[in-house]
């Protein structure tokens, strides 16, 4: 599966694989797991999903920006972000067979900052 997209439709797939659920209640269980944890952010709860990791929402203050084609000064609202944070098993697993190949765009866009110096 690396580099590639998993979707709802193939959470939904492997729900209606691994468990045995009819195609519809598999597709219904996803949407019901899904709607909570995105339920419970909204309500600024955090949502901790052992030997996953954890979405939380933070605050972000009022800050200045700049245009990056004009420089000036534009200010930036308040707002909530999401956030998620592996937890040291899920970064483990990740990392137990050493650094994954680059996909050739990721490999493309290294070189092409190499080049510029950047």
């Amino acid at each position: 599966m690396a580099g590639r997209t998993v979707t709802r439709v193939d959470l939904c797939e492997a729900v209606y694989q691994k468990v045995g659920l009819s195609r519809t209640e598999s597709s219904a269980f996803v949407e019901l797991v899904l709607k909570e944890i995105t339920d419970c952010l909204e309500r600024g709860e955090t949502v901790k999903l052992s030997s996953f990791g954890s979405f939380l929402v933070r605050q972000k203050g009022q800050r200045i920006g700049r245009n990056p084609k004009t420089g000036t000064e534009v200010p930036i609202s308040p707002r909530r972000v999401m956030v998620f944070k592996p937890s040291a098993i899920l970064k483990q697993r990740i990392n137990a067979n050493g650094a994954m190949p680059m996909s050739t765009e990721e490999s493309d866009e290294n070189t092409a900052q190499s080049a510029s110096g950047g």
